[in-house]
């Protein structure tokens, strides 16, 4: 499995993060020509090698044309690693709008699910800023070319490094207060606080008197980075250095970023790894018919799995293990309900590493009916064999016929095709 740590030591901006991305091998055309497929005008691509504080690393630029400056403008007078909170490149847009331009182009669905949802945690955030719904939230600062460049520029580089499992450093910002749209606010911003608070990543401030963390670097960390901490079994193999524009005080102003491959993993097992989150909690005090509820609508909001194990608690009453499956980004928003619907004074959350057969689906012709299966492999070879449930249900009951026989018809049917 693919790892990329991220040590924000000098804050990140979507800037940066590109720049580290591009020094770990992202190609720079291949970035260009995928950017250009959002149908945006009016800009263009800068990237060339230089030095922080005697480090090497790549400097990443959108270019707006008619501005100048870093990112295609400065920021309140200054040169800074980020993109201004002024809307100076280029005109702003809302969410909507957004999410037309990309949902409408013709880039790949990770790429697109990915970008979506950083935008919708900006959107989310700026809208409880504001008292609005999240759809009716317009950017002021991440509506501009420059900053859609940056969120989708650094997905589409992540995909182009294999869509690695990110970790990163602890959230470091400066101090001091920054021109916005909506006049001077302190750092942190109300919005990178709001976007860090969503995924329960702490802020330590420093003394550099300048912003280190932009609400673009925010959302993107909080939508990649599944656990935030000091290095842990990090391997070197790869190393990058994104590099900012301004001098700092008291830090080089860069990103580092490191790459690489689990080697515990055997390289000859094609089979696909994700990690996942587990949440569990013991209760001993909630009814049946509510346990049930919290299962049926914790699948109906999209958790992996959701099931309760008995158990025997404390005093030797009888008890449940509640459990949900669902993704690190869900994570957050599953503790909640369990923490609502249920008694649980506490989850426990561990975040664990998946392995699973890479599955196509098929249909088989059985005297019943047609029936959709779906097929597990391992390096090439079928391994699993499973009729889809509601496919089989269907076809059981326009038949008139058990949904057993229906399942068994369709595993021997596919087997005497092959």
């Amino acid at each position: 499995m693919r790892h990329l740590y991220l040590d924000i030591f000098s804050g990140l901006s979507g800037d940066m993060f590109l720049g580290a991305l591009v020094d770990l091998g992202v190609e720079f055309k291949v970035l260009e020509r995928e950017l250009a497929r959002l149908g945006l005008t009016g800009y263009h691509l800068h990237c060339f090698r230089g030095q922080k504080s005697g480090i090497a690393g790549v400097k990443f630029d959108v270019h707006v044309d008619g501005k100048s400056g870093d990112h295609g403008h400065t920021h309140d007078g200054s040169e800074g690693h980020h993109h201004s909170h002024e809307s100076a490149a280029g005109p702003s847009r809302n969410h909507a709008e957004i999410r037309a331009l990309i949902q409408s182009s013709p880039l790949s669905d990770w790429v697109k699910q990915r970008a979506l949802s950083v935008f919708a945690r900006i959107a989310t955030a700026e809208g409880k800023i504001h008292g609005l719904p999240p759809e009716r939230v317009h950017f002021h600062e991440v509506g501009g070319v420059d900053s859609i460049i940056d969120i989708v520029g650094t997905c589409i580089g992540l995909e182009q490094l294999g869509c690695p499992a990110v970790t990163a450093a602890a959230v470091v910002e400066g101090t001091g207060f920054v021109k916005c749209a909506h006049g001077m606010l302190p750092i942190p911003t109300a919005a990178t606080l709001e976007i860090l608070g969503a995924r329960g990543f702490a802020v330590t401030q420093c003394s550099e008197p300048h912003e280190l963390v932009t609400p673009t670097g925010a959302a993107l960390l909080a939508e990649f980075a599944i656990k935030i901490g000091p290095m842990e079994s990090v391997i070197g193999a790869r190393v990058g250095y994104g590099l900012g524009t301004r001098n700092n005080k008291t830090r080089p102003n860069l990103v580092r970023a490191v790459l690489w491959d689990d080697s515990t993993a055997s390289p000859e097992n094609d089979w696909e790894t994700d990690n996942i989150a587990v949440l569990e909690t013991n209760l001993d005090d909630v009814s049946g018919e509510l346990l049930g509820h919290v299962l049926e609508k914790s699948l109906r909001l999209g958790a992996l799995d959701a099931f309760h194990t008995p158990i025997q608690m404390k005093k030797q009453r009888p008890g449940v293990i509640l459990t949900l499956l669902c993704t690190p980004e869900d994570a957050d928003r599953f503790c909640e309900l369990i923490l609502t619907e249920t008694s649980a004074f506490g989850v426990r959350r561990t975040l664990t590493e998946r392995r699973k057969l890479r599955r196509a689906f098929a249909e088989v012709k059985t005297e019943f009916g047609t029936v959709k299966i779906k097929l597990g492999t391992l390096r090439g070879a079928i391994v699993q064999v499973a009729p889809e449930f509601e496919s089989a249900r269907s076809v059981a009951a326009m038949a008139g016929v058990t949904c057993k026989a229906v399942m068994e018809a369709a595993v021997v049917a596919y087997h005497r095709s092959v």
